[in-house]
């Protein structure tokens, strides 16, 4: 090897990277000072410093670390250390570059009526986030006075970084980093991050050339299977704290409303292993499954068949794989399916109400396909339609309307897997659904409402975004929606992963966004369908899950530059 080359540990650690500190528990707060991070552990009270090249950890108040536990906000201006704890706001000045062997000086700053979350200071003004008031409040940091407050948006705790006139928060529970003007506090955008769970976040600045990154913290937990040689049972689903800080990509596109961040390149592939239950004769079978979509945020690399060939159509502007038996046989033994390599980000569209006032009229094509009951979905039941007027009231927008829909079908069912789809009659009824059943009451509750949309899915990435490499294997299919403003195009809607609390409030990160996680296949279509000479093959006839077990695998290969 030429003794003037990198090596290969040298070539990777050259640009943004994972952080991920040794022997921390819970990181919150976090703040640059030239190269170093500079974190806290609220459950350990640690106050780290953090070499982000080579994860190399310090904690710089050996001696204090009781009086730090809770601390849950951090920021710094110029030598001055600022943070937040329970409801006060302190300062520990000459705090940065400062020896582990002295003992850290608190000064009280100021004090809520209810806890103090995140903190940023950006010259002579200190910003602090409460999520019990929902409100970021703005201090003068010289005379200590309140200057004014802003709305927080979001539901969750909230940490917050300033860059110069832009105010960048953080919400745990919206899994969403938020860019605010500074000197308003109106949301300039929002971006949906690669993982759950942010607590804290900063920008790094390249002391060469100026750029600036951004980096989140994220704090949570996650199963793994515990080795105990004394219990009877020698293996044990377990729970061990995760916390790391990764750096955030985004690309906001003013121009069309949305924001990507943080891609990968993953392969799905989807087989069916024939092996029918019944005795079964179709003298000419064409079986379709749906392919990938393209979409601003994921893109189709290619596509290749797997165990038979297949030829490709386009139905309702879809790419579906076509796959012909002639004719198809009880004792036939076959696998068949595709593999598509894709690159994924994570989206969120910039629309808000009033960008809707004013949209133009729902086509009258678009009311014969998306305005009609072609999915059981019970639209003339009289508890469905008592649901549609309940749900909406006297409000008139779009956005509006569904939002407060999505919000009703909320209030009425708690999910859970369910052997069936029922309809959205039984489904209101019984007050619990599957994914599935969410988006059937969903779309009857919209679409009497005259808001155009229809069904999207069909899996999720299992979401660990650090495992690559690693076949992952999804434990459900999944579907969610989508809805159609006129005008502007087609938005997409989860189904139901932000029911999260019994009542609300209900988060808003997949209203309008997806994760990078979700897959995108078969928009408005059905996933997989049989025809036999030509004719649609009924589900009471012959059924796909009788004739065949599917299988799904996830890979992620790699994690993609910013755009």
């Amino acid at each position: 090897m030429n003794g003037n080359s990198p090596t290969i540990w040298q070539k990777q650690d050259s640009g943004p990277r994972t952080i991920r500190p040794i022997g921390v528990a819970s990181l919150h707060g976090i703040a640059f000072s030239e190269n170093t991070l500079y974190a806290i552990d609220k459950n350990r009270g640690f106050v780290l410093s953090i070499d982000p090249k080579t994860d190399n950890t310090t904690i710089i108040n050996p001696y204090q670390t009781k009086e730090f536990i809770d601390v849950t906000g951090i920021a710094i201006w110029k030598d001055t250390l600022w943070l937040t704890r329970n409801n006060d706001v302190y300062f520990c000045p000459n705090a940065i570059g400062y020896s582990s062997e002295k003992r850290l000086q608190w000064q009280h700053f100021f004090s809520l009526p209810y806890p103090a979350d995140g903190i940023a200071v950006w010259e002579s003004t200190v910003y602090v986030t409460c999520q019990r008031v929902g409100r970021i409040f703005v201090f003068d940091k010289n005379t200590g006075k309140e200057i004014t407050a802003f709305y927080a948006p979001g539901i969750g705790f909230e940490n917050i970084t300033v860059q110069e006139e832009e105010l960048w928060l953080c919400d745990r529970e919206e899994q969403t980093v938020y860019c605010l003007e500074r000197g308003t506090g109106k949301i300039r955008f929002n971006v949906i991050t690669p993982f759950e769970s942010p607590t804290g976040l900063a920008f790094a600045q390249d002391l060469q050339t100026g750029e600036r990154q951004l980096y989140v913290a994220y704090s949570g937990d996650e199963l793994y299977i515990r080795d105990d040689p004394n219990s009877e049972s020698q293996y044990e689903l377990s729970k061990r704290d995760r916390t790391f800080i990764h750096p955030l990509y985004y690309h906001y596109n003013e121009q069309q409303d949305y924001t990507v961040s943080n891609g990968f390149l993953i392969e799905i592939s989807y087989v069916e292993e024939l092996e029918p239950l019944d005795e079964v004769f179709l003298e000419d079978v064409e079986w379709r499954i749906a392919l990938p979509s393209e979409t601003h945020r994921q893109k189709v690399r290619e596509i290749s068949a797997i165990g038979m060939p297949f030829t490709e159509e386009i139905q309702n502007g879809q790419k579906v794989a076509v796959f012909k038996f002639n004719p198809l046989r009880q004792n036939e033994r076959r696998i068949f399916g595709w593999k598509a390599l894709l690159e994924v980000r994570g989206i969120k569209y910039q629309i808000q109400p009033f960008n809707v006032e004013n949209i133009p009229q729902l086509s009258t094509d678009f009311q014969a396909k998306y305005l009609v009951d072609n999915d059981n979905l019970a639209m003339d039941t009289d508890i469905v339609r008592q649901a549609a007027k309940e749900a909406v009231l006297r409000e008139t927008n779009l956005l509006r309307q569904l939002l407060s829909i999505r919000n009703y079908v909320y209030d009425k069912l708690s999910y859970g897997v369910t052997a069936k789809i029922d309809t959205p009659d039984i489904v209101l009824k019984r007050g619990v659904g599957s994914c599935g059943e969410y988006v059937g009451l969903l779309l009857a509750l919209a679409r009497l409402n005259n808001i155009a949309c229809r069904t999207v899915g069909r899996y999720k990435c299992p979401a660990f975004a650090d495992r690559k490499g690693v076949p992952l294997e999804p434990e459900f299919n999944h579907v969610w929606l989508e809805f159609y403003i006129p005008g502007f195009g087609w938005v997409p809607m989860e189904s139901n992963p932000d029911d999260l609390q019994e009542g609300g409030p209900y988060p808003l990160r997949f209203f309008m966004g997806l994760a990078w996680y979700h897959v995108e296949i078969g928009k408005g279509i059905k996933f997989e369908t049989l025809r036999n000479q030509g004719i649609p093959v009924k589900k009471e006839e012959v059924s796909i899950g009788n004739l065949a077990i599917n299988h799904v695998r996830f890979t992620i290969l790699a994690e993609l530059p910013a755009v």
